[in-house]
């Protein structure tokens, strides 16, 4: 994937009411290696990988690159979220004549279901909007993913595709950061 070049790397931490975005720093490499893993978040991502293995390659600065968030509570790593230039060969390409940007996020199943995924998401995708002005951004995930479909609708994303792949329905859905006719950007996102 190419990188995310609408802006300089990384930005200025980004400060929700409970969390913190910034850039990876060495202090997160534990967190890294716990979130990679976990069986848990795994089954999500085609599985866990080795502890040992990834205690041998993991970097000293993990996640250090253009488009990748830590999500920080309290001083310590919870996960990450990321905004990745899409490939310009995948087959569900809803620009043509650029590669868009792709929302992932991983958090540690101890995070999970305190609404944390959706406050990070939703400054990530605030800052991409200021940064990145009128261009949407994409998000994929299994349909049995329930926790992610929900957090999609309430984002704001919108659904363009269903198709198979590895092994599983899969959904393509679509963020705009530019409201549609008779609805203001003040009402945020339906769901």
């Amino acid at each position: 994937m190419a990188e995310l070049d609408c802006s300089t790397w990384p930005p200025a931490p980004i400060r929700t009411q409970r969390l913190v975005l910034r850039g990876s720093e060495a202090r997160d490499r534990a967190a890294f290696i716990d979130l990679f893993a976990s069986p848990e978040v795994g089954a999500h991502i085609g599985g866990a990988r080795p502890r040992d293995a990834l205690e041998r390659s993991v970097p000293e600065v993990p996640g250090r690159r253009k488009g990748l968030f830590v999500v920080e509570l309290d001083g310590a790593m919870i996960g990450t979220i990321t905004l990745d230039r899409r490939s310009a060969e995948l087959a569900d390409r809803l620009c043509p004549d650029a590669g868009e940007t792709e929302l992932g996020y991983l958090f540690l199943p101890e995070a999970w279901g305190f609404g944390y995924a959706a406050e990070a998401c939703a400054a990530a995708l605030g800052w991409f909007a200021a940064v990145c002005p009128g261009e949407p951004v994409v998000l994929r995930t299994r349909t049995a993913n329930s926790p992610s479909m929900r957090l999609a609708r309430k984002l704001g994303f919108t659904e363009v595709a269903r198709f198979e792949e590895y092994g599983a329905e899969q959904w393509s859905g679509v963020w705009s950061p530019v409201a549609p006719p008779g609805r203001s950007e003040a009402e945020g996102p339906r769901g």
